[in-house]
Order: structure tokens, then C-alpha cells, then sequence
């Protein structure tokens, strides 16, 4: 496929003539009398934006925010959203100006004779609005979308969660319907990001995530759930490889087209640098000698080391190559220089006179969830937004590239799939063998991570080989979730695995639900949100309905997570 940037110079400019407004009224679209009109459009020119908009909202949510709240990540500065879940109401547009876009390439696609648009068209509708009800919960669905239409609606009800669920399952089912035609007429394979025009292939992702939104409502229906994953399941169609993976890479263009930590934005890299491993997951890593810790984590600059010979509790200055220096602490420029050319660096402590604190003097070290100063764990001599914790590990190099290699946003994977029908056969389904499902499982995610060549030897880590448990299969996903832990943060709403605890410093004492209906929908759809709030179930009065901990439909009823 060519990803070049003429293609994306093509996409901004169809963004700008065929998107609505990005925020949450649903307002009619302003024509542009020098645009193409909506009733020329070529449905290739919008299959780019609808498609790489898509992945790049999910990968954000993923590699940022949910990144916190599913314990993979903690940041060092500015941390009260991400480490303490200090969330202010958040807005969906991101996720309905795609739907818009969508909703032309179906209504071209029907008119031309296109059925592959259309096949992706209801895919990616399904897709989003299952961000949108994973996300928030009820929301505008059967009502949204017609602000420009004949029937025009304005202020969209709020439909719920169930009726959603089933309407993306309905339209993942008339997909996969579409692609089984194998009729490509149409399409011009370079806009369709994904997958090229392989009709295949999104069979493949269309019943994977028929796979995903089943197993979402296994709880609440779970004889729908089991007939349409066996279902699924029999066909044999579905992502089993890596290299089938649902995704799209990067351009490093720019910013926005970009890594989200990518170096080179900011004098400092601070996006990168105030991003570290949360301890949660580092350490179960760590203890199974897991192969992808090197390539998601470096080890930290400067490594602790216990001396009782030490006349001191701690040494004031690092060590570099063992000979005690004058220096407080290098900067993230200098110690990359200095371990570039062979230099390693220690810091010296007294274990029987230093009681300040109890150091972690490991290779790699992660930073515990919602401490109250993350920028001072392990002892670091310079705290605050400037300099890095030298005594933690930073992400891998990997994440200071703008893309390429194993950089790329994933909105579903084989290794997803071999962990939903693991989970569906240890419920007695039959969908084969639940042992072989987790083994496929873990090996995907390592081999979308690069990581496969000691899969033997990973596998039969006691900590790691199938043990018939839940928590095991769902241990596993969640740790192959990460860079998209969106999907691990739904798994523990219905499973409460893996077992998460907020830390210190959050905001309650249980793991949030849901995202703050935003402050468009409250000033603009305010009778239609009221509504769906009353649909939700508090955690208290204080908190009321409008809270991250509320419990939507999905969970409600089911004591699960909390």
C-alpha cells in the first residue's frame, strides 16, 4: 500500500470537505460551494480519514489515558489524570466526525454498486459507535447521524447500551455477509489503509470483532454470546495470525501523524520522558522473565546498589564504571551519549544505616500506581518536571520514533482472538481446545511484538503455562493489551481480572468504569443526557450519576468488577 504523503495531503482535504463540525450537537454540515458535493463523492477519498482517524483514537486511548487506569503505565509529571484518575468531562466528537464521514461512504456506496465500501462502512460504523458505548454508555445511536438529513434530527436520544450492542452486532453480521461475496468492485487498494482491498482480510477483523462485542455482553446475554461465538468460531474466518492484525502505521510526518511519545516535538522529549512502566505490570513481567520486556522497557540509567562497606547511608553522587564521580545526575541527552559508549552507571547505598527509604535495586524498575509523588520513587535526587527519574526505567527507545518497526496502532489483533475463544472454551463452548487458544495467544503477541524466538521457553514458565484458571488467559490478555489497553479496561469491567487496585493517591478506592459524559452534551442535549444518566448506578450520592465510577448497563447487576 502506498501510505505516502501525497495520500495524506488527499485525506486532509477531504477531511475538511466531507467532515461536520468535531463537536457533539450533531449539527448540520456547512456546505462548501467549492467542495465536492456529498452527492459526487468518491467513496475511496473518504475510506483514509474514517480509517486512520479511527486508529488513531484508538491507539491514544490505549497508549494514554487507559494505559493508567489498566496499571501498564504511570507518568512522572502532570500525573494526577493519568496516575489518579482526576478526569474532567470528555467530549466524543473524535468519534462521531468519523461516523459522519462513514455514513456518506455507506449511502455512495449503496448508489454506486460498491458492496466492499459498504462492507467496511458498517465494520468501522460498528467499530466506533463500540468505542462510543464502551467508552461513555448509553449515547445517541439510532437518532444520531441525521442532523443533515431529510428527517433531520438535532438533539439525538439516548439509546442503551443493550440496543447498541446488538445493533453493532447486526451490522458486524451483514459485513461479514459482504466480504464472504469477495466483490472488491470499486476499490482503490492504496485508501484502504488497513488492509489494501483484501476482501479476506476484513472478513477476518469483522468477525473478530464479532468475537470481541459477544464476549463483551457474555455476562448480560450470555446465550447470544455463546451462539455467536460458536458460531464465528465454525467459520474458521477470524484473525489468527499476527500478520493479519487490524492496523495502520504511522507516517512521521508530523505530530499529529506520529507516535504519541515521539521524540523531536518538544526541547526535552517530555512526551516521552514523564511516560514510565507501572510497577503492576513490569513486575509479574519481570518475575516470568517475559521477552517483551526489553522491547517495551530500558533499563534505568543509574542502578542501585547495596554497599555495607559504605561509610555513608547513600552516596551523594553517581559512579560511573564503579569510580565515584561529583555528579548529582546526567541528563536524558548525556546518559543516552554516555551508555552509547559503553559507560554504565550506580548509585551506592548503605542497606544497614540508609532507612529513608527501601530502594529497588533491579534492572529494570517500574513505578508503583497513584503514588502521591511519583517523581520521587526510588530515591530520585532530582525530582520534578525537568530532569528524569535516572533510578526508573524510561519506555524503550522504540517509543521515541516517530513510527515504523513494531510502531503501529492495533485495533485488533490474533492474539485478542486466541484469548476470547480460550476464555469462551473454559466456559464449555464449543469452540475447540482453551489450553491451545491461550498457548496461540501468547505466542501472537510476541510475534506482533518481535519477541517470538523464546516462546518455548516463555511458555513453560510456571507463572506463564496454561493453568485452567481465568485469571491466567486473562492475565495474559491484558499483558498483550498493552499499547491498546482499551480492550483490557472492558475486560475488567465484566471479569475484575486481572485484580487491580487504585493506588494511594486516587481518587477512590475503586478502579473507574466509564468516561464523563462531556460538557457539549450537558449544554446542548441536556433532556435527552438526563435520561441516559438516569440509567446509570452511582458509586454515591457525592459522585452522582455523571462520574467515572458509575456503573453502565454492562456492568449493572453483574457484581463485577467491584
Amino acid at each position: 500500500m502506498n501510505k505516502g504523503s501525497k495520500l495524506y495531503k488527499i485525506i486532509v482535504s477531504m477531511l475538511l470537505m466531507l467532515s461536520f463540525s468535531c463537536k457533539d450537537r450533531l449539527v448540520e454540515l456547512n456546505e462548501n460551494p467549492n467542495a465536492v458535493a456529498p452527492n459526487s463523492a468518491n467513496p475511496n477519498l473518504m475510506l483514509a480519514p474514517v480509517l486512520s482517524q479511527a486508529a488513531k483514537g484508538y491507539l491514544r486511548l490505549g497508549f494514554g489515558t487507559v494505559g493508567g487506569v489498566m496499571q501498564h503505565m504511570q507518568e512522572d509529571g502532570w500525573f494526577a489524570g493519568y496516575n489518579h484518575y482526576q478526569w474532567a468531562p470528555e467530549n466524543w466528537g473524535g468519534w462521531y466526525g468519523p461516523l459522519r464521514t462513514n455514513e456518506l461512504i455507506l449511502r455512495r456506496a449503496e448508489e454506486l454498486g460498491w458492496p466492499f465500501h459498504a462492507g467496511i462502512g458498517l465494520t468501522m460504523r460498528a467499530f466506533l459507535f463500540g468505542v462510543i458505548t464502551d467508552l461513555w454508555g448509553d449515547a445517541p445511536y439510532t437518532e444520531a447521524l441525521k442532523a443533515g438529513s431529510a428527517d433531520a434530527i438535532t438533539h439525538p436520544k439516548y439509546d442503551s447500551q443493550e440496543v447498541i450492542y446488538l445493533g453493532i452486532i447486526e451490522d458486524l453480521k451483514a459485513a461479514t455477509n459482504i466480504f464472504a461475496q469477495r466483490n472488491t468492485n470499486g476499490i482503490i487498494a492504496e485508501y484502504d489503509l488497513f488492509y489494501g482491498g483484501d476482501a479476506e482480510k476484513w472478513h477476518r477483523f469483522a468477525n473478530s470483532l464479532l468475537l470481541r462485542y459477544y464476549m463483551r455482553i457474555s455476562e448480560k446475554l450470555p446465550e447470544v454470546a455463546r451462539q455467536g461465538i460458536e458460531s464465528v468460531y465454525q467459520t474458521g474466518i477470524y484473525i489468527q495470525d499476527a500478520a493479519d492484525d487490524a492496523t495502520h502505521d504511522f507516517l512521521g510526518t508530523d505530530r499529529d501523524n506520529s507516535w504519541p511519545t515521539a521524540g523531536g516535538f518538544t526541547s526535552d522529549d517530555t512526551d516521552f520522558r514523564r511516560r514510565k512502566p507501572c510497577s503492576t505490570l513490569l513486575d509479574i513481567m519481570l518475575a516470568n522473565n517475559d521477552p517483551r520486556v526489553p522491547v517495551w522497557f530500558q533499563p534505568v540509567y543509574c542502578r542501585w546498589v547495596a554497599d555495607p562497606s559504605l561509610t555513608v547511608p547513600v552516596d551523594p553522587y553517581i559512579r560511573r564504571n564503579g569510580v565515584l564521580t561529583n555528579i548529582v545526575s546526567l541528563t536524558d541527552v548525556q546518559y543516552r551519549q554516555e551508555i552509547a559508549n559503553g559507560n554504565t552507571f550506580t548509585r551506592h547505598f548503605n542497606p544497614n544505616t540508609f532507612t529513608t527509604a527501601v530502594l529497588d535495586t533491579r534492572e529494570y524498575v517500574g513505578i508503583p500506581p497513584g503514588l502521591n509523588a511519583p517523581d520521587t520513587y526510588n530515591y530520585n535526587p532530582t525530582p520534578g518536571q525537568t530532569v528524569e527519574n535516572q533510578h526508573v526505567s524510561q519506555l524503550a527507545p522504540i517509543f521515541r520514533e516517530r513510527t515504523g518497526g513494531v510502531l503501529t496502532m492495533r485495533l485488533m489483533s490474533a492474539a485478542e482472538t486466541a484469548f476470547i475463544l480460550a476464555e469462551a472454551a473454559l466456559k464449555g463452548w464449543s469452540v475447540g481446545d482453551a489450553e491451545t487458544h491461550y498457548n496461540n495467544g501468547v505466542l501472537e503477541s510476541l510475534k506482533a511484538w518481535e519477541a517470538d524466538n523464546t516462546y518455548d521457553a516463555f511458555i513453560a514458565q510456571p507463572g506463564v503455562a496454561y493453568d485452567g484458571t481465568l485469571a491466567r488467559i486473562m492475565e495474559q490478555k491484558w499483558i498483550a493489551s498493552f499499547a491498546a489497553a482499551t480492550e483490557s479496561w472492558f475486560d475488567y469491567r465484566r471479569t475484575g481480572l486481572p485484580n487491580l487496585t487504585p493506588g494511594q493517591a486516587a481518587q477512590e478506592r475503586y478502579m473507574p468504569l466509564r468516561f464523563i459524559y462531556g460538557e457539549n452534551e450537558l449544554n446542548n442535549n441536556t433532556a435527552n443526557l438526563q435520561e441516559a444518566l438516569g440509567r446509570l448506578e452511582p458509586l454515591s450520592q457525592d459522585r452522582g450519576a455523571n462520574s467515572q465510577w458509575s456503573k453502565p448497563w454492562i456492568v449493572q447487576g453483574t457484581g463485577k468488577p467491584w
